[in-house]
């Protein structure tokens, strides 16, 4: 799938001169790319690049000391998570946030919590629209499991699944949560090749049915250069390529930092 086969929108979410320093240890310097709509944005880099601190900036876990965030028309200097959630950013982590002990199902329901307008007294009552609601939310969450092909284990405690359901449980709170944009940290590390091309799959199912715009970081090149429109290669901490798969790939800063080294 490339760049001609969905419609790639216009600049969604713009980075502009982003610099982030933990006491005195510049993490991310001067950094500026876009992210258009619909469209899937890589982040690559070895580690210690600052992939996951990008990441951070983006849905408001840091903030930068330099440079500003357009979203969508809007200026920020600094965001916060829950307000980046409720404008349609949902995020999945590198180490699985995921309740062990609980089903699925339920896990998956986590990811509506955002979406439930009735208060939490009504819900406890499941008295008239909060009954409604609920309803209408567990049926959201069922087809999440049948698009994630997990129907078979909605009830099981997530803890008992292995490791690559475990990543898909996560991607369906997010997509749970009904975002426009999507943030993967690292989706498929840890997993074997088949549980890879499994991810690669609903990834692009993720952005070609529900148009969803996905911003991922990722460390497997093959993977990066076969779903993404678009990648950013970061350096320690400085951005050093940005451009099609192809034009990253011939980017001889890019190779020498980061495919001439042990990849």
């Amino acid at each position: 799938m490339n760049m001609n086969d969905r419609k790639i929108g216009d600049v969604v979410l713009g980075l502009e001169g982003i610099s982030l320093a933990f006491g005195g240890v510049k993490a991310l310097t001067d950094i500026s790319f876009d992210v258009r709509e619909h469209e899937i944005r890589a982040i690559i880099g070895p580690n210690g690049a600052g992939k996951s601190s990008m990441l951070n900036v983006i849905n408001g876990v840091y903030t930068p000391q330099q440079g500003e965030i357009v979203f969508r028309g809007q200026h920020f200097h600094r965001m916060n998570p829950h307000k980046v959630a409720q404008m349609g950013v949902a995020r999945t982590f590198q180490n699985l946030a995921l309740f062990k002990g609980m089903s699925v199902l339920d896990n998956i329901m986590t990811g509506r919590n955002l979406r439930m307008r009735s208060g939490l007294f009504a819900q406890m009552l499941r008295v008239g629209p909060a009954e409604r609601e609920e309803t209408a939310h567990r049926e959201a969450v069922e087809r999440i499991i049948d698009f994630l092909e997990i129907q078979g284990h909605r009830k099981t405690p997530v803890g008992r699944l292995p490791y690559g359901l475990q990543k898909r449980v996560d991607l369906g709170r997010a997509l749970a949560m009904e975002p426009t944009m999507l943030l993967l940290d690292e989706p498929m590390a840890g997993m074997n090749v088949e549980e890879k091309q499994d991810m690669s799959r609903f990834i692009l199912d993720v952005n070609d049915e529900f148009g969803t715009t996905i911003v991922l970081i990722e460390h497997d090149m093959g993977v990066v250069m076969d779903i993404s429109d678009r990648v950013v290669v970061l350096d320690y901490g400085r951005k050093i390529g940005d451009g099609t798969p192809d034009e990253v790939r011939s980017n001889p800063d890019v190779i020498s930092a980061y495919l001439g080294a042990s990849h």
